[in-house]
């Protein structure tokens, strides 16, 4: 292996995640860097601890969907997205597979988030690029975007679950897109079919972590970004590529779209 890769996006605060001895088999397996993906500005703050603890992690301020049940002020958002190590707002979107909270809650936070993306832009403030959660969703997160009159390169659609088709319609807006351990699931050949039409430099990976273990080691519980390994070499091998030669590719968007202007540190 070339001994860098970045997990695009991971939950270094979950529950779940014992955060030292993931870090630690991170590196081991030869990551270089995680990003660290918030689901509210109380997780923002945290991620950030870790972020400011540690020269390969950096972290994400926005609210997730699944949060639209709970009021929220957006103004708290501000002086984490001007942290130093803050590197994308999100993540945010529109989640249509669970029924709660309803899509009449979502949509506006959604919304409020992209027009407060857009005046940190007027003002210089505040990273570029944009994580967007969309599960079962796509056409209506599409909609948002298109109204917010925000570029579509800057969007991230992580966690990619739908098929050839639909990912034509996000290529189509500039936006970029990352996998999971699912593309590696044999019952999920659409998702599989959908990254062969994503493009190098709007390619990236992830682990979701610790949801979503990639093959060989799905069921293993929790998913550590360490695992990450698994989704890159199962799309190298796909591309007709060495796991080394992804890895660039990968990496190289990684930094561009999180405007890692150092990279990480091999």
């Amino acid at each position: 292996m070339g001994g860098v890769m970045i997990d695009s996006h991971c939950h270094l605060t979950n529950r779940q995640i014992n955060e030292p001895e993931v870090l630690e088999q991170a590196r081991a397996a030869g990551l270089t860097g995680m990003i660290s993906i918030a689901t509210d500005a109380d997780d923002a703050m945290a991620a950030s601890v870790i972020a400011e603890a540690h020269d390969d992690v950096w972290f994400t301020s926005g609210i997730h969907p699944s949060e639209a049940g709970r009021e929220h002020d957006l103004d708290m958002l501000w002086p984490l997205i001007e942290h130093p190590r803050c590197v994308a707002w999100g993540e945010m979107g529109l989640d249509g597979h669970w029924p709660d909270p309803p899509m009449a809650r979502q949509r506006p936070l959604f919304e409020a988030q992209l027009e407060m993306v857009a005046e940190a832009t007027a003002q210089g403030r505040g990273p570029r690029g944009i994580v967007v959660h969309s599960r079962k969703a796509v056409d209506e997160v599409l909609d948002v975007i298109a109204s917010s009159g925000l570029s579509g390169d800057r969007f991230v659609f992580h966690c990619w679950t739908d098929g050839p088709e639909v990912v034509e319609r996000v290529l189509s807006i500039g936006a970029l897109v990352s996998f999971t351990g699912v593309v590696t699931y044999q019952n999920a050949p659409e998702v599989a079919a959908a990254s062969d039409l994503v493009p190098p430099d709007r390619l990236m990976v992830e682990t979701d972590s610790p949801y979503l273990t990639p093959e060989p080691h799905r069921g293993v519980r929790p998913n550590t970004p360490a695992m990450v390994m698994h989704v890159a070499a199962f799309l190298a091998k796909r591309r007709g590529l060495s796991l080394d030669a992804l890895e660039v590719q990968t990496d190289a968007t990684a930094c561009c779209f999180y405007q890692l202007k150092d990279g990480p540190k091999s």
